[in-house]
């Protein structure tokens, strides 16, 4: 009989070996510790609004900070206030009723992707991700024993999946599919008679949606969500739909997202969250109630600031040479062709790269410019930048990567 090794029992999972870090974290935490270091760094990277949270927001919290009674545990799915305030935002914006007993309220959306992958998959199931897609989707997957399996579509497409390459992706093991739009990373907003195709295919197959939306108010060019929940009514007995507070009301560091999803679901989300996290921060969830649950008046503000620079930005990509960038309409991310920069030289040793990671590295130390490359995405050849900074930042960031590229 063989002896174990301390090297043998002390191996991680291969589950978590499998599972690549957060391309986008990793982006911004390297300009973070370059700026920290004293170096003037232009961050592209995280989809973080830079505009303070609204004020009514910010005294909601204030004045829960002073009441004990959040300071104890509270339901794990979510304080009754704000499932209830969820409920009625989503009849307001997305123009149909969910029950508040089908909120399940979560630490950032993020943890609300997680928990859905680990209450649908078993091991081996499939779930098909329209590719570009938001780097998290398939590591999600991958944790909770899934397949991903993408369904790529370019620009020439507006990054929108075809109903005929979705179904040739199907197998008998196929489980669940997701739907992002508005979009990230390319900021693309799916046409109507795509999100419908979607749902109609889902149901005649018996495949769970999982609708993420919470870049739902940036449109932009007259573009518009299109909530599949409402679209095709059928379809919610197996829709699961993600949300959160981050992007669209500014509160990014107050971590709180949510669930939407068929009673048998969301208990299911329940008794997971209830072995990992219990309840959310009870000050962020009386902050969300606020938010959720008040005007828009500041959200089309910031929304009107992010249309500005989405048109600085695209005009400034699409004047550097070899780069190519479509016209985003919702979101607040510009999605830019460069696979003309590579094999070419650039910078300042006049490097050649064979891939948009090698080139975004090399940016970043010579340029000092942190953009995201699209392998990050499932689209090599592509870059993510992220307009949600200020705005002498981008035209600063632009200047400098103009000037890196071009010499």
């Amino acid at each position: 009989m063989a002896t174990m090794t301390m090297a043998d029992w002390q191996t991680l999972s291969d589950r978590i070996n499998h599972v690549a870090p957060s391309a986008t974290l990793a982006v911004d935490s390297k300009a973070k510790a370059m700026k920290a270091a004293g170096i003037d760094v232009i961050g592209f990277g995280a989809g973080e609004p830079n505009f303070p949270t609204p004020a009514p927001i910010v005294a909601a919290a204030a004045a829960a900070v002073q009441d004990p009674k959040n300071y104890r545990y509270t339901p794990t799915a979510g304080l009754p206030e704000l499932r209830k305030a969820i409920a009625d935002k989503t009849l307001r914006d997305s123009g149909y009723e969910v029950d508040p007993s089908q909120v399940i309220v979560t630490n950032g959306g993020k943890q609300a992707v997680y928990e859905s992958f680990q209450i649908l998959l078993n091991e081996g199931d499939e779930v098909i991700i329209p590719t570009p897609y938001w780097t998290s989707y398939p590591e999600a997957v991958k944790l909770a024993g899934g397949v991903p399996v993408t369904v790529f579509a370019g620009a020439d497409r507006n990054f929108e999946p075809s109903i005929e390459d979705i179904e040739a992706a199907r197998t008998e093991h196929t489980k669940a599919i997701i739907v992002n739009t508005p979009n990230n990373p390319t900021g693309a907003v799916w046409k109507p008679e795509t999100v419908k195709a979607i749902a109609e295919w889902a149901i005649e197959h018996h495949v769970w949606v999982i609708s993420d939306e919470i870049y739902e108010h940036l449109n932009y060019d007259g573009a518009k969500t299109t909530y599949i929940g409402a679209a095709v009514p059928e379809v919610r007995s197996q829709l699961l739909v993600l949300n959160g507070v981050a992007k669209t009301y500014a509160m990014p560091g107050w971590r709180v997202g949510w669930m939407i999803a068929p009673a048998d679901v969301a208990k299911a989300a329940s008794k997971l969250q209830g072995h990992m996290t219990s309840n959310v921060n009870n000050i962020s969830q009386r902050a969300a109630i606020e938010a959720v649950s008040g005007s828009l008046d500041a959200v089309y503000e910031m929304r009107a600031a992010f249309d500005k620079r989405r048109q600085t930005i695209v005009a400034a990509l699409n004047d550097i040479e070899g780069v190519n960038c479509p016209t985003p309409t919702g979101a607040f991310y510009a999605f830019a062709d460069v696979t003309a920069l590579l094999g070419k030289p650039l910078g300042a040793n006049k490097t050649t790269f064979a891939n948009t990671s090698e080139l975004a590295a090399v940016l970043l130390d010579e340029g000092h410019v942190a953009a995201v490359p699209g392998e990050a995405f499932g689209a090599p050849g592509y870059l993510r930048f992220s307009y949600a900074l200020a705005d002498d930042d981008l035209v600063e960031g632009m200047r400098r990567m103009k000037n890196w590229v071009e010499g």
